[in-house]
């Protein structure tokens, strides 16, 4: 199977497409090991500690990005400058990621052959 890269770019419990993409990565990790998994802009939101989504009727999946460890999903990629433009320290993320400079993603998703985006 090819690289695919799956961007998480929206905050999450606004919609739907958090959830649906990382039950589109875990789905996927059936069929392949070569995932790549980014969060740029809003998308790092996905993965900041302690959220109440009850508080907004929203179901808590945040927590099971935890589960991308036990799947074997390495690639995990974090945008270092949407940390520091909305003033997250690495420190509040649920799982320990990769912090890369805009221009590093940019390559690492060059290298991918398909990209799903959230």
């Amino acid at each position: 199977m090819k690289s695919l890269g799956f961007v998480f770019h929206s905050a999450p419990h606004g919609n739907s497409s958090g959830r649906e993409g990382l039950d589109a990565v875990l789905a996927t990790s059936a069929y392949s090991e070569d995932l790549n998994v980014f969060f740029i802009g809003d998308g790092v939101f996905q993965l900041l500690n302690n959220q109440q989504p009850g508080a907004v009727l929203c179901r808590d999946y945040i927590a099971t990005f935890k589960m991308l460890a036990l799947y074997d999903i390495e690639n995990i990629y974090v945008c270092e400058q949407s940390l520091l433009e909305r003033c997250i320290d690495s420190n509040e993320l649920v799982i320990e990621a990769e912090l890369l400079n805009q221009a590093d993603i940019t390559a690492k998703l060059h290298q991918c052959q398909r990209i799903l985006s959230f």
